[in-house]
């Protein structure tokens, strides 16, 4: 563990909690931040719920220094009739503000009550939750402020949708089409309710002093500097595990968190016969799920490559694949249900990764410099493509077809462009440009490591 910056014993007493929403891609990061709050001497609690894919048995954290404490989110059986007609956000947060009350009466009488509460955006009530206590309190926002200001612009009333215009132009960002807006604009989607929440993620940031992200200042430094304006924007990451990227805290090598058992002896074994730059890896995620036709024109797409590929596909979505495909192309690939992403990632065989450019999942490929090839599903995904390609440029987009599919041909040439083109030679020193820089913003010093001080010693004096 990192040396302590204050005097230990004062600090412990100091507690905080931090609260995520139960899915992985929002408790993974929001841990991280626990771990880099812990290691500057803060006594940390990490709150989720019990929600049907997180419970205490998926938590396999190594961070002994913090806290993990699960609590329910189960709608009380006298509750039932009154709940059964409301969306799961409404029910989430009507069982959740009960079990969440319980809990902070309960951590106020301890040796010692917790002073703050970090909390996922997506979930502002729980900060009047928390000042109901007399707690202070700061969202954590697991998405960057690319994908953040576009949610704060429509809020504002900066656009509209249906789209007036071909093209949005919003303050320091590139000009946006409809498919570079998170899937959430789409007229034609069926999800109002989620759209409704996450432009919510600002209905009570106000007069907050702290506005934390997982994302890091020169990655987006045009938006942070525009969002930083208007709200105290505090950048903490990447927020990922220290052994990946600046190696201060020890033995940070896992999340602490999988709600799958991963193959890591089988993938790292066959990476390690393969040569440096030769493997194309390809994972879209924990929770998407593609049609059987694109997942088929993928799978033929690999093939057609001829490059050596690791594919992880959950065992839910193997049933997808053509009949007989690992087997026929075993020489080439290897196909796992699920794999240690980071290990992978950091792997000097992995030449390039086929992603669905979820948050997480883009920033880990931007913190260990691997090129990608963006193939986005959905929510802020459309908008990270966006960016991989045409401001970060580490990588490419495919283009979908008239029926909405990427085709085999067009899988194949995107990873041909990335892995053996001239366009591969300039992403390839992209991407180790960002390396750099995102470990330059996390290890001692840099502009995400300095705001977490600031918080702490901030935190010490209140």
């Amino acid at each position: 563990m990192e040396p302590k910056s204050m005097e230990q014993g004062t600090q412990r007493e100091t507690h905080i909690l931090c609260f995520c929403f139960p899915a992985q891609g929002h408790i993974n990061p929001i841990l991280q931040f626990s771990k880099r709050l812990a290691s500057k001497g803060l006594k940390v609690t990490l709150v989720s719920s019990s929600s049907s894919t997180v419970s205490s048995k998926f938590i396999q954290t190594q961070a002994t220094s913090i806290n993990i404490e699960i609590i329910s989110d189960d709608k009380p059986d006298e509750g039932q009739s009154r709940t059964a007609n409301l969306d799961f956000f409404e029910a989430y947060k009507i069982c959740v503000s009960q079990s969440l009350s319980e809990f902070i009466k309960k951590q106020l009488s301890s040796e010692y009550p917790p002073k703050f509460i970090i909390y996922d955006s997506i979930i502002p009530w729980i900060l009047d939750i928390a000042r109901g206590f007399g707690m202070d309190g700061a969202p954590f926002f697991t998405q960057p402020w690319a994908v953040n200001s576009i949610y704060y612009h429509f809020l504002q009333g900066q656009f509209k949708i249906p789209l007036e215009e071909p093209i949005v132009s919003l303050p320091s960002m590139p000009p946006l089409k409809l498919n570079d807006l998170p899937s959430f604009f789409d007229a034609t989607d069926a999800y109002p309710t989620s759209l409704n929440m996450l432009v919510n993620q600002f209905s009570n940031v106000e007069k907050l002093n702290w506005l934390f992200c997982n994302t890091f200042d020169e990655l987006e430094d045009e938006i942070v500097k525009w969002m930083a304006s208007k709200y105290p924007v505090k950048n903490i990451g990447p927020s990922i595990p220290s052994t990946y990227i600046d190696k201060r805290l020890e033995n940070d090598k896992n999340y602490g968190l999988s709600l799958f058992k991963p193959t890591t002896d089988s993938c790292l074994k066959w990476l390690d016969s393969k040569e440096i730059g030769s493997v194309v890896y390809v994972s879209f995620g924990s929770f998407s799920a593609i049609e059987k036709e694109q997942l088929e024109e993928v799978a033929w797409g690999l093939k057609m490559s001829n490059c050596y590929f690791l594919w992880a596909v959950r065992e839910s979505e193997s049933g997808k694949l053509p009949r007989n495909f690992s087997e026929e192309t075993s020489e080439k690939g290897l196909v796992v249900s699920w794999c240690p992403q980071l290990e992978v990632l950091a792997h000097k065989s992995v030449g390039c990764f086929v992603t669905h450019c979820g948050w997480n999942s883009t920033l880990e490929a931007l913190s260990l410099g691997v090129a990608m090839v963006a193939m986005p599903q959905w929510t802020d995904q459309t908008t990270n493509a966006k960016f991989v390609e045409d401001v970060w440029r580490v990588g490419v987009r495919v283009r979908v077809n008239e029926k909405g599919i990427v085709t085999r041909e067009e899988i194949e040439v995107c990873m041909r462009e990335v892995m053996e083109g001239e366009r591969g030679k300039e992403i390839s020193r992209n991407s180790e440009k960002w390396k750099e820089l995102a470990k330059e913003a996390i290890d001692e010093g840099g502009c995400s490591d300095k705001n977490i001080e600031e918080f702490v010693a901030k935190l010490l004096c209140s």
